[in-house]
């Protein structure tokens, strides 16, 4: 998610009252049971009840900023609300360092009743037997599950259970800089425009003498560099990892991909950053210089703060048919005893129910949650306040989600160097992905 408000690498809000009457009117043991099935006995003093009954419940919400802002509001919104739980947050990390700090935490014994983990870290933390299963909560929730984004759905989901709950969901398109477009003459990308003039555009914007790129590119080989490439492969047809499991699915589609890089590096149109978190080559599209940038809706901010006349559009495509990328992160429970574990699961449904998740996003930069959450009137009233906003959640529609498996991270580091190696001209696309297939397809091959 990534860039951007703790996205990790950087890619959604409705109601629920009926989920926490359901948590509220289950106190006793019987519903934690139901909701949270591997939990032992009921509340003690041990698990964080206080002598009045209070039980309190650590979250470690990794933000920054503004983001922190709004998860501390929404915090004392729920303490305010909520006399029973009293949430803390004085504890955790950044989001960029929480698998180190959670999975250190999970070794000694001491760790947080929730954490915001991202959702590429999913498949690692849930093998932890104190991550605690979501799935007939979330399942059986007031927000109906098929009110979720269909990439946020897949991004919880591990082995057919629902691991964690959804915190925070985005996409990608393309920010245009409408004054650059004028002065070259050009017009406006059109929804189903193609990789191909996406080059030929980048090439025309580009003006070397007053420093103009056409477009920009991470250069570090991480996830960052590597999940903007995924929508190609998908609309070329192919998967990240094969249906067996065992060798990655996208050698040819990855050459393809790799050659839209390298036609933009032929024509120097592309700026490439060379420093983690993207920051540069943000800068340089805010400071006027740039004429596309693929970012998420975590970016206006600053564009429109910077006084960028801009226009969002959808991803090109290969095959006319729309798809992008979205970097869902989440909320995981972690198992501190049924007390805790329940207090920790009613707040998690109240945060994500529409009425907070809205609050959350415009205060996080990011998208509803759910269908439901899009159609609160005060979802609606920021987007249509906001340039660009019901262009990156329209792509919701059809966003996916990199694989929740635990081999994910050493493939996009096998493709993220095939994509330097393009970038850099150290390499052809050809021979880059046939390094990327060796490195990746042994790395499926460890088992887990």
């Amino acid at each position: 998610m990534v860039a951007g408000p703790d996205h990790s690498s950087a890619p959604s809000s409705h109601r629920a009252p009926g989920r926490r009457t359901l948590l509220r009117a289950g106190a006793g043991c019987a519903l934690a049971a139901a909701a949270v099935p591997a939990l032992a006995a009921c509340g003690s003093a041990a698990e964080g009840v206080g002598p009045d009954g209070t039980v309190t419940v650590e979250l470690w919400h990794g933000q920054t900023d503004t983001s922190k802002k709004a998860i501390e509001a929404l915090v004392a919104e729920f303490n305010r609300t909520h006399p029973k739980v009293h949430v803390d947050t004085g504890g955790g990390a950044t989001s960029d360092v929480m698998l180190q700090k959670v999975t250190a935490a999970l070794a000694s014994g001491s760790y947080p009743d929730i954490a915001y983990v991202f959702g590429s870290d999913i498949a690692s933390i849930a093998r932890s037997p104190r991550v605690v299963d979501l799935t007939s909560v979330l399942r059986g929730g007031s927000v109906p599950w098929t009110d979720y984004w269909p990439s946020l759905r897949d991004a919880v989901t591990v082995n057919g259970k629902v691991r964690a709950a959804p915190s925070l969901v985005d996409s990608m398109a393309v920010v245009c800089n409408k004054t650059l477009f004028r002065q070259a003459g050009l017009p406006l990308p059109q929804p189903g425009w193609k990789w191909a003039e996406f080059i030929d555009t980048a090439h025309r914007l580009t003006n070397a003498s007053k420093g103009v790129f056409g477009t920009g590119w991470p250069g570090v080989g991480d996830e960052d560099t590597t999940w903007r490439l995924w929508p190609m492969v998908w609309d070329l047809g192919g998967e990240i990892i094969a249906p067996d499991g065992k060798s990655i699915g996208f050698a040819e589609q990855g050459r393809r991909a790799l050659e839209t890089v390298a036609a933009l590096v032929a024509g120097k149109s592309v700026y490439i950053d060379p420093k983690p978190g993207s920051a540069q080559m943000y800068q340089v599209f805010l400071s006027g210089r740039m004429g596309m940038v693929m970012g998420g809706p975590w970016t206006l901010p600053d564009i429109i703060t910077a006084k960028v006349d801009y226009e969002v559009v959808p991803l090109p495509t290969f095959s006319g048919h729309p798809v992008t990328i979205s970097g869902p992160d989440t909320w995981t429970v972690f198992d501190n005893g049924s007390a805790r574990s329940k207090a920790a699961v009613e707040f998690v449904q109240w945060l994500i129910a529409p009425g907070q998740d809205v609050k959350w996003d415009m205060g996080a930069g990011s998208l509803p949650l759910s269908v439901e959450s899009a159609r609160l009137p005060a979802w609606l009233d920021h987007s249509a306040q906001t340039a660009g906003l019901p262009v990156f959640t329209k792509a919701l529609e059809s966003a996916r989600v990199r694989p929740v498996h635990p081999a994910y991270p050493q493939i996009s580091q096998a493709f993220g160097e095939a994509v330097v190696a393009v970038l850099l001209g150290r390499s052809s696309p050809d021979s880059a992905m046939r390094q990327c297939a060796d490195k990746a397809d042994a790395a499926l091959l460890i088992p887990r």
